[in-house]
């Protein structure tokens, strides 16, 4: 099982020579939430019901870039041809989250890292339904899931270098955890530990399990 410090390592190969470039994406994105919510009520609404695509984008980019690729800037609008999915996705995964965090906190907190992967596993099978998604990623983070947030702890240093310079670390930041979450994806993915090799075998879950 490769470690933590072998997938941050792999992620900032692979950010090599697009740190700029990533960190400009990064921006942009930013940027668009910034612009929307100027907007009373109105643009709050608008980036709500686009932040599935715009997810979806991000999570491209960033697994794009974890595969040797140097994706454009406009691989962040590539979820807006397949809107209704990527925003079932994502709301989808809001409310199952959101149903687990009324028990208390915690689940609601194993439920995001259940769900993780769905960004990228939409990705890789653009034929599969939102729904789908979601179930193979519960199924790829069986056992992984307290693997997946000590990483994301043991970024806790550079969050607080963030502090440092007034937020504007976050720009090169969100793109090495975004990058390391893709190799982290792309690890189980390879080991076979993840569903899409197993599928056949498990039988879906009752409607009501999320």
């Amino acid at each position: 099982m490769v470690s933590r410090s072998e997938l941050r390592a792999r992620a900032r190969q692979s950010l090599s020579g697009q740190w700029g470039r990533s960190a400009l994406f990064m921006l942009v994105f930013l940027l668009i939430g910034a612009i929307t919510n100027v907007i009373p009520a109105i643009g709050q609404i608008a980036i709500e019901i686009c932040a599935g695509a715009l997810a979806f984008g991000s999570y491209s980019f960033f697994l794009r870039i974890s595969r040797g690729e140097r994706p454009p800037f406009v691989e962040l609008l590539s979820g807006f041809p397949d809107f209704i999915r990527t925003f079932l996705l994502y709301l989808l995964m809001l409310v199952f989250t959101l149903l687990w965090m009324l028990l208390f906190i915690v689940p609601g907190f194993i439920a995001a890292l259940r769900y993780s992967m769905a960004y990228f596993i939409l990705k890789d099978n653009p034929e599969i339904s939102a729904l789908e998604a979601i179930r193979r990623s519960k199924e790829m983070m069986k056992g992984h899931k307290g693997r997946l947030f000590v990483l994301f702890l043991s970024f806790i240093g550079w969050m607080l270098l963030c502090f440092v310079t007034f937020g504007i670390g976050i720009l090169w930041l969100n793109p090495y955890i975004y990058t390391t979450m893709a190799h982290f994806y792309e690890d189980l993915r390879q080991r076979g530990e993840s569903f899409y090799g197993a599928y056949a075998q498990v039988p879906p879950p009752p409607p009501h399990s999320f």
